[in-house]
């Protein structure tokens, strides 16, 4: 497996991070984003049935696990990082070809994948070379569903700044111009932004899930991001996509 400077250093960053055995810090904060996982999933199991699916950059494999119960065909998760593979293989899920990959340049032919989906990558890749290799990997009018964190809202990046040790030295949340690489390469694209009011209110909240008031923010949230100029506010955005 051919890896540049960068994919050692991420390799390292995250069987590091998986050998821990550690939550994140940072794990608090992902409640702000309930929502975009729970559009996320759904969009998932309505795409899932009777497809063959690539898991793109599975980690330990959470979300793999959640799809294999959508009634895929197939579905395989790959991963650079050794040590997040061997604990996604323990959890004996015969559903699941786990493999290690660097998600850059894997070694499967083209064209064979309906669904390519993944959760916080891209922003750790070449984004261009996984871009195009997520293409390259889709069969025609394959569909692709990505969670990522966008490096637009000032406030955000001054905290990811004063809090460097808590990722990977080369990550680079998403800009509006890979967004629109995005747009140049595939068709029938939507992205949807999440996380301005939902973070910014945190304290004032508990589980997402059972309150009111994250519901009321959230819907806040929606109508603030159909204004273009106030999409930099967001911190994730949910991609979906078909290839021409």
């Amino acid at each position: 497996m051919s890896l540049s400077d960068i994919n050692i250093r991420e390799k390292e960053f995250h069987n590091n991070l998986h050998s821990s055995g550690e939550a994140r810090n940072e794990n608090k904060f992902y409640k702000a984003l309930h929502n975009l996982y729970g559009d996320f999933l759904i969009s998932l199991k309505n795409k899932a049935p009777n497809k063959n699916i690539l898991d793109f950059g599975c980690g330990n494999g959470i979300y793999a696990e959640k799809v294999s119960n959508f009634n895929p065909l197939k579905i395989t998760a790959i991963d650079i990082s050794e040590k997040a593979i061997e604990i996604a293989k323990n959890k004996n899920n015969n559903k699941i070809n786990y493999t290690v990959e660097n998600c850059e340049n894997t070694k499967f032919d083209s064209g064979k994948f309906d669904i390519v989906y993944g959760v916080g990558i891209l922003h750790h890749l070449n984004f261009d070379r996984a871009v195009n290799e997520i293409e390259r990997l889709l069969k025609k009018k394959g569909s692709l569903v990505f969670i990522e964190p966008l490096g637009t809202n000032p406030l955000i990046n001054l905290y990811r700044k004063l809090t460097p040790n808590s990722r990977s030295h080369d990550e680079h949340p998403l800009t509006f111009k890979d967004i629109k690489y995005f747009k140049d390469l595939f068709s029938e694209v939507e992205i949807n932004y999440y996380g301005f009011l939902t973070l910014a209110l945190l304290p004032f909240y508990k589980s997402p899930k059972e309150s009111k008031f994250f519901n009321f923010i959230a819907k806040i949230d929606k109508i603030i991001f159909r204004v273009p100029f106030f999409k930099f506010l967001a911190w994730s955005v949910l991609i979906e996509a078909r290839k021409n």
